[in-house]
Parts: structure tokens; C-alpha cells; sequence
């Protein structure tokens, strides 16, 4: 049924890299934005503008369409046959940490609603250990994918 997949696999994974690359890069720097934000600019200033102007960029213009895409190109792979060895832990490992890096993302638009309606109540610490979060899931969906455990 999906045979076709594996004529496009190698686009498939080419695509999904490009995707995540990106998303990863939103995902590590609108927690960034956010404690500068918290920490360092006045509400209703002109900097808060500035400030809430990049993050809906930064979120709708390349995170959101990353996120996507990275989606899709990783479910094609996904359901490219001969590809993954579901008896293994790996694809589980890489499964839940997508999940929650997914969940991460959702969790930032959240907060990037609160700064938009001036209503943001978490300090510049908090976004700042919440930046650690995707580096760790980083590390475990990079170790699975290439260690395959």
C-alpha cells in the first residue's frame, strides 16, 4: 500500500532534516525571546511590540510550518516499508520524545498568547530552564535515530 514511499525516501528524509532543523532552531529561541521579554522590556512599550512582533513571526512564519512539515516527512518515513523495526526501543524512544517536543511547541504558543495580551506571569528563570527541554528531547530522538538501541 505504501511501496511508493520508498521510491521518495531518500527526498522523504532529506525534507523531514531540513524540518526539524528549523523547528529546532524556534524551539530553542523563543524560549530565548521570552526571558528577554520577561526580564528586560516594559509592558506597552515600544520594545513589548517589538518584542511580540518576533515572537508571532518567529512562531506562525517558520515553527508552525516547520512543524509540519516535519510531521509529514517524518510519517512518510514512518510508513516507508522495511524502514523501522518496531520490536526495537528506538522508534518508540524517538515516538514519545516528538510527542513531547510537539507538546513543548504548543506550550510556547501558549506563553506567546500571554505576552500578546500583556498577561505573561512566568519569570525570565523559568523560560530559561524551560529551554532545556528541547535539547534534552534533541538528544534522545538524535541517540535513537543513530545508535538505534
Amino acid at each position: 500500500m505504501f511501496d511508493w514511499l520508498a521510491d521518495i525516501y531518500l527526498w522523504s528524509k532529506a525534507l523531514h532534516v531540513i524540518a526539524v532543523i528549523t523547528w529546532m532552531a524556534g524551539l530553542f529561541y523563543l524560549p530565548r525571546l521570552f526571558v528577554y521579554h520577561a526580564e528586560r522590556v516594559e509592558l506597552g512599550s515600544e520594545t513589548d511590540e517589538m518584542f511580540k512582533t518576533m515572537e508571532q513571526m518567529l512562531l506562525k512564519a517558520i515553527m508552525n510550518p516547520s512543524m509540519i512539515v516535519a510531521w509529514v516527512f517524518g510519517l512518510a518515513l514512518v510508513f516507508t516499508p522495511g524502514i523501522i523495526d518496531w520490536s526495537l526501543v528506538w522508534p518508540w524512544a524517538k515516538g514519545i520524545s516528538v510527542i513531547l517536543m510537539t507538546w513543548f511547541h504548543m506550550w510556547l504558543a501558549a506563553r506567546r498568547k500571554d505576552f500578546a495580551a500583556g498577561t505573561n506571569t512566568l519569570p525570565g528563570k523559568r523560560y530559561r530552564m524551560m529551554n532545556e527541554f528541547p535539547t534534552l528531547l534533541m538528544l534522545v530522538i538524535v541517540f535513537a535515530v543513530i545508535v538505534k538501541f
